[in-house]
């Protein structure tokens, strides 16, 4: 069958060729553009319709579709497991059944699964991880059971990823796995069977099983009208996946793990605070560290209903950011050409990372110019070629989180937004991309959140108590053209407020574990510990500053993300293991400068 000739005719191609897999011709394909994800939504191929962009698309079609076949989502919820890493594993599992059933159904559609497969898993976590405990065990264990019902090995690099827990999964739950075979085109025994792996992996399905475990049993029994049909009626499959909506989409969400770490990305996260509702994250890790998860010893939030993410735009009007950033230019006309030169510094570093290198005295390879001599006098001399090689330079991201509390009002935020504007654009002549983000409240002595707790009577011990700001000032994937202006922002009179930091990190290294890059540096710009007045007079006086110490300790000993910070007229070396205090605002841009050369110094690994 030839290629359409236009993105258009291609598109209208896929979809019919969806709905005649799906048995609905009602079915919609949502399309995205090329290289963008979206729940429930087909990766157009571009233009050009290159050939494995093309095959990623109707492999994700075809997932599409083939859910719509063959996935009843009640049925799937009856026997979901209670507990959020679980869920993420059972529906992974879910996903394996029904690509490896449409594989096996319609062999055409195989290499379009194969290409949509690998697409999504290239850009997972899965290829970040450095250790077991990295490994998301979703991913990990949904591809071993992918490999055994299709019969397809995953890629190489995918292989080495998976061989660092491959052989504990295998001794635990290699022989429940190898038994999902046999129920694949029964989604009610499979997915028993899929609890029988969760419970080998040392899952906790006990408490549930005095509930909704019966439930399916019961239904065929009884053969009550609304929990008949196990995927094999097409009509009822199609009417029940319509009615179940976005609310049953999350189980796709697995269909490529990239999709979480996009859509954190493009939604800016929740606030830190919504750690503690583990209703509201999509569970990532397994049994591992998740990652998106806070320490939460003896912390706790009054309230998260008046917190708030907010770009730098939103916070005031074009003709005001135009004149704050203006008046930053003129606080620092005299500082920029000292911290300009500090950056070309670090740039020179960097680059230097990045160059080419040369081994010479080699037996073979190219000829060294500087040898030409020896060579005519001494023809059979073997040490006179140079072999080129590269330096390794890991893809990296930087965050910059700076402290936007009252106590940096003047010179020191002054100071702080100019470097941060300076290293913006060093960082991205460089190729390594940044963001940069602040955090304050959004009222001083507690707001909303306080009003709510006297509303509430009071209660004891009633831990954070204040509302959230936390602003972006440039998103990683922005250019530095579109983050100059909001950067004046940290000019405004009366944006400065109190800082709750222990939150703030955590929002931040969200931020950053949800990238792609290899490599993921925090720096953290502040002037001590921190102050909410409402926070400390309901709670003990060193609430926040013990929050703060336990995220910090999390941070340095348990995850990928690289932490350093800077302290401004007051130590911060007692929390942070790589930190610098300096006295003078002026030494920020020095002292900014020298803790991203020392973080990017490749000895430091």
């Amino acid at each position: 069958m030839p290629e359409p000739d236009t993105l258009d005719d291609f598109r209208r191609a896929l979809t019919g060729a969806a709905r005649a897999l799906a048995r609905d011709e009602a079915l919609e394909i949502a399309f995205a553009e090329a290289g963008q994800t979206g729940e429930g939504r087909v990766p157009s191929p571009g233009r050009d319709l290159a050939p494995a962009l093309v095959a990623e698309a109707r492999g994700a079609a075809d997932a599409l579709a083939l859910r719509h076949r063959y996935h009843d989502p009640r049925a799937h919820a009856r026997r979901a497991p209670a507990d959020l890493e679980a869920r993420a594993l059972y529906d992974a599992l879910e996903t394996a059944r029904i690509e490896a059933l449409g594989g096996r159904d319609f062999p055409g559609v195989k290499g379009n699964l194969s290409a949509h497969a690998e697409a999504r898993v290239r850009v997972s976590p899965l290829m970040r991880a450095r250790s077991p405990e990295e490994v998301p065990l979703e991913i990990a264990v949904g591809l071993l059971a992918r490999q055994r019902l299709t019969g397809e090995a995953p890629s190489e690099a995918v292989a080495r990823k998976l061989d660092l827990v491959r052989a504990q999964v295998e001794e635990k739950a290699g022989a429940s796995l190898d038994a999902l075979d046999a129920a694949l085109g029964d989604q009610a025994a499979y997915a028993d069977r899929v609890r029988r792996v969760l419970a080998d992996l040392d899952f906790d399905l006990e408490d549930e099983e005095d509930g909704e475990a019966e439930e399916p049993e019961e239904g065929e029994d009884g053969e009550p009208p609304e929990d008949t049909g196990e995927g094999e009626d097409e009509d009822e499959d199609s009417d029940s996946a319509a009615d179940a909506g976005d609310a049953e989409q999350r189980p796709e969400q697995d269909d490529g793990d990239d999709d979480g770490a996009a859509e954190m990305d493009e939604a800016d996260l929740p606030p830190a605070g919504d750690d503690h509702d583990d209703s509201a994250q999509q569970p990532r890790q397994g049994r591992r560290p998740d990652w998106a998860e806070a320490p939460r010893e003896g912390y706790k939030v009054f309230t998260e209903a008046h917190d708030e993410i907010v770009h730098a735009e939103e916070l005031c009007d074009p003709e005001e950011l135009d004149r704050l950033r203006a008046y930053l230019d003129g606080q620092v006309a005299g500082l920029a050409g000292i911290v300009t030169r500090l950056a070309n510094r670090l740039q020179r570093k960097l680059m230097a990372q990045q160059a080419r290198s040369w081994d010479f005295d080699q037996e073979e390879g190219l000829l060294d110019a500087a040898r030409l001599a020896r060579v005519v006098v001494s023809p059979t001399h073997s040490l006179s070629y140079k072999i080129e090689r590269e330096t390794e330079f890991k893809d990296t991201v930087v965050s910059l989180l700076i402290d936007n509390s009252g106590s940096m009002r003047g010179r020191p935020i002054s100071i702080a937004a100019i470097c941060a504007d300076v290293l913006a654009r060093t960082l991205e002549r460089c190729g390594v991309k940044s963001e940069i983000l602040g955090f304050t409240t959004r009222a001083w002595k507690g707001g909303l959140s306080r009003e709510d707790w006297r509303a509430a009577g009071c209660p004891p011990q009633p831990g954070r108590l204040n509302d959230l700001r936390h602003i972006i000032y440039k998103k990683a994937d922005e250019p530095y053209r579109h983050a100059r202006r909001p950067l004046g922002l940290m000019m405004r009179e009366g944006l400065l407020k109190e800082n709750i930091d222990g939150e703030a990190l955590v929002w931040a290294h969200q931020r950053l574990i949800a990238r792609a890059e290899e490599r993921r540096l925090l720096l953290v710009i502040s002037d001590g510990a921190p102050v909410d007045d409402s926070t400390g007079s309901a709670n003990s006086g060193a609430y926040l500053e013990q929050h703060l110490r336990h995220v910090i300790d999390w941070i340095e000993t348990r995850s990928p993300v690289e932490l350093a910070a800077i302290g401004i007229g007051h130590d911060v070396t007692r929390y942070y293991k790589r930190a610098v205090t300096i006295m003078d605002a002026e030494q920020l841009g020095g002292a900014l400068m020298d803790q991203l050369a020392g973080l990017f110094d490749v000895e430091m690994r």
